[in-house]
């Protein structure tokens, strides 16, 4: 192998999908932020929930906005479904694996909260369940994927799908887009300046 030939090459594709990103996105982008912003301004809070790399990237994302993403400010309301190690293994358990955020999402959960899925192919059977119950409670629904979004956007109100079949360059994404959130939030809820 040519380290320096596949260092170039890994960098020329998360060039080529981050820019197909920016063209794809912007107005997606745009309306979820103004729907977090809006869910926030009432009294709201958002949930972010993925498996593996994408468990990582909601507790990442909820710790941005509870604690502080640029600068200090108030906290905004956020949760990663991924965390509570007691509630996923006995939801699991008792409940099945499909049911680990539903169930999270049926307690904890109230109309006009958002709920963020977080998946590289879009077809997770408990991001899946989450959001179809997200929706039922009348939270407003939404995702981060890849891969032709698989089928979140029949459970979502806003779904960014990054123009990837790689699941790290749409991983790459996802963080790009959690904490281009994060930052436009803070600026949109007046907590710092643009």
């Amino acid at each position: 192998m040519n380290l320096n030939e596949f260092f170039k090459a890994e960098f020329a594709e998360h060039r080529d999908v981050a820019q197909r990103t920016e063209a794809a996105l912007a107005s997606g982008f745009a309306d979820l932020v103004t729907a977090c912003a809006k869910s926030v301004q009432g009294g709201g809070k958002i949930f972010f929930f993925g498996n593996g790399g994408s468990a990582a990237d909601a507790q990442h994302l909820a710790t941005e906005l509870t604690i502080r993403y640029k600068n200090n400010r108030a906290p905004i309301a956020a949760i990663a479904l991924t965390t509570d190690t007691s509630a996923l293994t006995a939801a699991g358990n008792d409940l099945g694996f499909e049911q680990i955020f539903a169930r999270q999402i049926e307690a904890l959960g109230k109309a006009g909260d958002v709920a963020i899925g977080i998946s590289t192919s879009g077809t997770s059977p408990n991001l899946l369940a989450a959001l179809k119950q997200a929706r039922d409670m009348k939270l407003v629904t939404a995702g981060f994927s890849g891969k032709q979004g698989g089928t979140m956007g029949s459970v979502t109100d806003h779904l960014l799908v990054v123009p990837s079949d790689t699941t790290a360059r749409i991983q790459e994404m996802h963080i790009l887009l959690g904490q281009m959130l994060c930052g436009a939030l803070e600026i949109e809820l007046g907590l710092t300046a643009p």
